[in-house]
């Protein structure tokens, strides 16, 4: 866990290089707060909250149109009518200073679930690193709902939603490298880190409990996770307790088979 909490916090701070880039591509909408710098004309420097019609006064020029527009589009409406006949050759930059027009839900294992504003094109690394990474006990998947076109926005989204669309981004792939994994959201979306299942550890084990576990773990490794077999255990008389088809049946057990989420292991005593 801790491999994959690193992984997360490194490949955020590495895609983190490339944010200044793509703010330029983030479309504004009503409520933003833009920060437009004129070089040399500090009177016209300043920051600009774009009203509910979707534009903003600015001097000079009067209303600028933003929502539904990019940074470069509006940076460049702006160069273009100060250039025509207020200013010679204008430098315009324009930059969010608060983003509050879009927003995304975190819900589940992560140590600050809530409500988030998405800027620019936020990824699901950035937005885990928000909510201050995957607590020890999330599952190894993370699912996004996203709102299907026309659909509110204005909470979070439930899987079974029926006018949702849900992504599956798997947890172990993204930390290996695959970014095909690290989906871009869109405004509205909800990510959901469910709970790893557990296996339940009984016995001779000296930490008996409920471990959350991964796909192939081993008898052994579950063992592991209860802290090993006390001296009076035998690991040759080991039971998995498992639900097939509604009904529990005992199961003999080898240090090599794999337990499943909701299967109960059991560590029986020596004969001797």
């Amino acid at each position: 866990m801790r491999r994959r909490l690193f992984l997360i916090g490194l490949l955020s701070l590495a895609l983190g290089a490339t944010l200044p880039a793509r703010q330029n591509e983030y479309v504004v909408g009503a409520n933003d707060v833009l920060t437009v710098t004129v070089y040399d004309h500090a009177d016209l420097t300043g920051t600009y909250k774009i009203e509910a019609d979707g534009s903003f006064a600015f001097p000079l020029i009067g209303r600028v149109k933003a929502a539904g527009h990019s940074l470069r589009e509006i940076s460049d409406d702006i160069r273009t009518r100060l250039a025509d006949g207020y200013l010679r050759n204008p430098q315009v930059t324009v930059t969010v200073e608060s983003y509050q027009s879009q927003r995304i839900f975190i819900l589940g294992e992560v140590r600050a679930p809530g409500a988030y504003p998405l800027t620019g094109d936020m990824t699901v690394i950035e937005a885990l690193t928000r909510a201050g990474s995957l607590t020890a006990a999330a599952a190894d998947e993370v699912l996004i709902v996203r709102p299907t076109e026309g659909a509110h926005t204005d909470g979070p989204r439930a899987e079974t939603d029926s006018d949702a669309e849900v992504i599956r981004v798997n947890v172990r792939e993204l930390q290996a490298g695959e970014l095909s994994q690290n989906v871009t959201l869109r405004d509205g979306d909800t990510l959901v880190v469910p709970k790893a299942r557990a296996v339940y550890v009984f016995g001779q084990v000296r930490a008996p409990g409920a471990y959350p576990v991964e796909k192939g773990t081993t008898v052994l490794q579950a063992l592991s996770l209860a802290g090993g077999v006390t001296d009076r255990g035998s690991t040759s008389r080991l039971v998995i307790v498992r639900t097939v088809d509604g009904e529990k049946k005992e199961l003999k057990a080898k240090l090599t088979d794999t337990v499943e989420p909701g299967d109960t292991l059991i560590v029986k005593e020596r004969f001797f």
